[in-house]
């Protein structure tokens, strides 16, 4: 192969098909839309999980559960890992911790869970704490900072009086 023969043959643009411009076109006549039938017709139009008069996949597959969209993910780092990475007297924040890799997720809101033990006195940002974990950020004398809590989808109050 010669260098001025790689780009032989590839075309920037394709060239768009000319439908009806004759049988010796090859897209003559029904103009690839084949011989009667729905497909062939002016305005056709299909929904996107039809299959042919076949149960869709859609409705075929078993479905379990309940996906509740408005649910707050919540983001979980124990106090054994905030020992372990973080130096006295540091602030530990959502931010420093995706910093140093252990809440590196997407979440609502972060709880602060008690699983291991601390010794350093950190001041500790989060939304949420269990007991245990508020209990033994305090007793080694660090501080525990709520944030505010994400707010719950509330309807509009002007729609709902006027359909009343």
């Amino acid at each position: 192969m010669n260098l001025n023969d790689v780009h032989e043959g590839i075309q920037k643009f394709k060239k768009r098909k000319r439908l009806g411009r004759g049988t010796g076109s090859g897209l003559g006549k029904t103009s690839g839309r084949g011989h009667k039938g729905q497909r062939s017709r002016a305005g056709h139009s299909q929904h996107p999980t039809f299959q042919g008069g076949a149960m869709p996949m859609i409705r075929r597959i078993p479905k379990r559960g309940f996906n509740n969209k408005w649910a707050v993910e919540i983001g979980e780092v124990n106090i054994g890992e905030l020992e372990a990475n973080f130096s006295a007297g540091e602030e530990v924040t959502p931010e420093s911790l995706r910093g140093k890799d252990l809440a590196n997720y997407r979440y609502d809101e972060l709880k602060v869970l008690g699983k291991g033990e601390i010794t350093k006195k950190l001041t500790v940002h989060a939304h949420r704490f269990s007991a245990s974990a508020k209990e033994k950020i305090e007793k080694a004398g660090g501080t525990v900072v709520e944030l505010p809590k994400k707010k719950a989808v509330v309807k509009n109050k002007m729609r709902s009086a006027t359909n009343k």
